[in-house]
């Protein structure tokens, strides 16, 4: 299991720097060449890149119930599809105050989960784990600098308003404020991370910080939600799914990590049949239907985040 588990982990943690290090790539180039307010290419690169990140969220029914019980596991869907349900709701009626809410949820659950990979790559790889204070920064810099700084630069003003006008001032008065707080816990991040000789986590850190500073907003956050976060978590559920353990240790890395991406294809499929039914009602490929996306992403994400924090935490002990 360890051996396959291991490539399993390593093969992901590849990747997904090379996705990231893709986009920053594709926005220096399509950025000049069509223009920073152009938002087709926008749109093209960040719904597939969400769509590669969909499915990670749609398993959870299978990592909550152990016993398999058809009763427990329909309850569990129930209340899952209701909260989502609750949560676009919400952000359809107050996108402004919604929209806040899910960026810190989301931040938050987006470091410790990579706090998290990290920490059973470690284990894994038989290395001596981050201590807590340098797990908790290395958190708080993993999840602000993919989320927060697109979203504090002026050019996502012109980006936001075409996704949603009340989504303009979502920071108010504190955008210095933000970038203070991205800064300090960066630095420590760095400091910390330098000290520990962990020179990986750190150019981790520096990947994620370029495709924050350089990538338009939308793209910066899809890219690494589908291509970074999402194939990450889905990469920690071979631990945890009975099939993906038995492909690991057969050897079988590629298969082990498919099968855990396999029992979330209908989710993804939902997505887009909804995505494709807004598209037509509407008629065009517009910020509307990409509001209506993003929306139903983080709709689904609000429960998974309740999930996947006990997995988290054990995982981070």
């Amino acid at each position: 299991m360890k051996s396959g588990a291991l490539k399993v982990f390593q093969s992901v943690r590849t990747f997904s720097s090379l996705c990231v290090f893709i986009g920053i790539v594709l926005s220096l180039i399509l950025n000049p060449l069509l223009g920073a307010n152009s938002l087709g290419w926008q749109i093209v690169i960040a719904t597939i890149a969400l769509a590669i990140g969909i499915p990670h969220g749609a398993v959870d029914h299978l990592i909550t119930i152990k016993d398999g019980s058809k009763v427990k596991v329909i309850i569990v869907m129930v209340v899952y599809v209701a909260i989502a349900v609750l949560s676009a709701i919400a952000i359809f009626n107050w996108s402004a105050w919604g929209f806040r809410l899910v960026l810190v949820m989301s931040f938050l659950h987006f470091g410790v989960g990579d706090a998290a990979f990290i920490n059973e790559l470690d284990n894994l790889e038989g290395k001596r784990k981050l201590g807590k204070g340098s797990q908790s920064f290395y958190a708080l810099a993993a999840g602000s600098i993919p989320v927060l700084i697109p979203l504090t630069q002026k050019t996502s003003r012109s980006a936001l308003s075409k996704v949603h006008p009340n989504l303009i001032s979502w920071a108010g008065n504190f955008d210095t404020q933000i970038r203070l707080f991205i800064l300090f816990v960066s630095i420590s991040a760095f400091i910390l991370l330098l000290f520990a000789k962990r020179y990986r986590e750190l150019f981790d850190l520096l990947l994620l910080g370029l495709l924050a500073l350089i990538a338009p907003p939308l793209v910066a956050f899809a890219v690494y939600f589908g291509c970074w976060h999402a194939i990450r978590h889905t990469s920690r559920l071979t631990l945890l799914l009975p099939k993906s353990i038995s492909l690991a240790n057969s050897g079988d890395a590629l298969k082990s990590f498919v099968s855990a991406v396999l029992p979330g294809i209908p989710a993804l499929l939902l997505t887009l049949v909804v995505a494709a039914i807004t598209l037509a009602a509407r008629k065009d490929v517009s910020s509307n239907y990409f509001w209506t996306l993003l929306v139903i992403v983080w709709a689904l994400t609000v429960p998974h985040m309740m999930v996947t924090a006990r997995i988290d935490k054990n995982a981070l002990n």
